[in-house]
């Protein structure tokens, strides 16, 4: 990570401080449509959300349930994409510095928008890390290295299933937190 301090790492270690476990929320960006979800996003801090975990919209969403599958479907017929999720972080950012935004999602969107042009826009966007669900550590050089190396948090998956021998490779370049499913 470039940025000494983040803001991830700054409310990680005000909830230790405060000796209390943080509230994570997750929203898909442009559900129900963009303007109800900048509102929803605006409201989640005062609402109580330590941590916001921003869905990137997607057509084929296979690692999420049914709930998750409807709230992308509903987005992308309401015209979401992965530009306009950044727009709604930007957006966010304009009243709220402090809360971290996570964009949670799969590869094929950032491959599609390019890797260092999504990373950039990212960054500037005020997004603090990602969760890619389709993405391994044997795909680090793809998007993980890039991303902590722009100054992005990239938070691994770990499972009840995840044995000994693999766990070591989930958390070599986990940086944030560790999402466990």
């Amino acid at each position: 990570m470039s940025e000494a301090v983040s803001r991830i790492d700054r409310r990680f270690a005000a909830l230790k401080a405060e000796g209390r476990a943080g509230l994570v929320t997750f929203i898909t960006a442009g559900d129900p449509d963009h303007e109800t979800c900048a509102r929803l996003l605006a409201g989640l801090p005062a609402a109580g959300a330590d941590l916001i975990e921003l869905g990137v919209p997607f057509t084929d969403p296979m690692a999420d349930g049914p709930s998750i599958q409807a709230a992308n479907l509903r987005a992308l017929a309401n015209g979401a994409t992965l530009r306009r999720t950044l727009d709604l972080v930007r957006g966010f950012r304009r009243t709220d510095d402090a809360t971290p935004v996570v964009l949670m999602g799969y590869f094929n969107p950032i491959s599609a928008y390019g890797v260092d042009a999504f990373l950039a826009d990212a960054k500037q966007a005020g997004v603090d890390g990602l969760i890619v669900v389709d993405l391994p550590p044997e795909e680090d050089d793809e998007l993980c290295i890039p991303a902590m190396q722009a100054g992005i948090h990239f938070v691994r998956l770990a499972t009840p299933t995840t044995d000994d021998a693999r766990l070591p490779a989930v958390l070599q370049n986990t940086s944030g937190f560790l999402y466990y499913v």
